[in-house]
């Protein structure tokens, strides 16, 4: 039997997405060689009944995750192939600026609501060019509370959880999404669980988590151009033993999204059998689960 409601995975890289931007690593001369590409973080839902849909995060490959959605869903020629509504976890490159293409330059769009914090309605509102969007009524902002369900479309029961992550522009949230049969987690982007792991997994059967570095080992090659602490996340095999100890408490499935494009996970071998020997896996594009 068909649930009522369906979640989608659109994307599952870090907000540069793979093959990287002036990366000369071998994973992103491989990936270009080889044509393989993967776009920023982002999942869809769907109502079957309503036949409405909801992005989770406004990726710059907004374009492509959109048509692959009405290419996952079977929408016919000659019907609508845009989204209902748009969700926005924060204010970070991987996760908004897909906006622009909703501007007068491109679908030109007519009051698509977006459901943002407070914080990132304030960005949106503030700064050109997204304040265009907002001026010329292609988007339409709705702001949430964090920890207040909301109901950005009909059916489609979305608890917004506030999560530590890098606050220079905005505040960032977890979403939990609530359907007839599991819950699913969305939390793409968090500098370190600490205590807060137990209670976001709480009621969870599926989440969708940061992934975006294997280990300490990636984390010190990324390091060694950029500030390590500039770019905190919890790594891999960290976020596994915590959930490990978990016991039966832990989700029967947890996915990791959010990979950085040097993610030994990306490119099979050691790292992704580490991950399948022990019940994780990471979340694959077009993946779909009846929620």
């Amino acid at each position: 039997m068909t649930s009522q409601l369906e979640l989608f995975v659109l994307g599952v890289a870090q907000d540069g997405g793979l093959p990287h931007l002036g990366c000369t690593q071998p994973c992103c001369i491989n990936a270009r060689q080889s044509g393989r590409v993967e776009t920023p973080a982002c999942i869809a839902i769907r109502n079957v009944d309503t036949r409405s849909l909801l992005l989770l995060e406004a990726t710059p490959s907004i374009t492509s995750q959109v048509a692959l959605l009405h290419a996952l869903i079977g929408t016919s020629h000659g019907e609508k192939a845009m989204v209902d509504a748009i969700a926005i976890t924060h204010a970070h490159t991987g996760h908004y600026t897909g906006l622009m293409h909703l501007g007068k330059e491109g679908a030109a769009t007519d009051q698509v609501p977006v459901h943002v914090s407070t914080a990132v309605a304030n960005v949106l509102q503030t700064n050109a060019p997204w304040s265009g969007l907002v001026d010329g009524n292609h988007i339409a902002l709705e702001t949430f509370e964090p920890g207040r369900t909301f109901e950005p479309l009909q059916g489609i029961a979305i608890e917004p959880i506030a999560v530590p992550h890098r606050d220079e522009l905005s505040d960032t949230m977890a979403f939990k999404v609530h359907g007839a049969h599991c819950t699913a987690l969305f939390c793409p982007d968090i500098d370190a669980w600490g205590c807060m792991l137990e209670p976001l997994l709480c009621g969870v059967d599926v989440a969708f988590i940061d992934g975006t570095f294997f280990d300490d080992a990636e984390l010190d090659q990324v390091g060694s151009r950029r500030d390590r602490q500039s770019i905190p996340h919890p790594t891999m095999m960290d976020t596994m033993l915590s959930i490990e100890s978990m016991g039966k408490a832990r989700p029967r499935d947890v996915r990791f999204i959010h990979l950085n494009h040097s993610n030994a996970t990306f490119h099979g071998g050691r790292a992704a059998q580490e991950l399948a020997d022990r019940g994780f896996r990471v979340a694959k594009t077009g993946d779909r689960i009846d929620l």
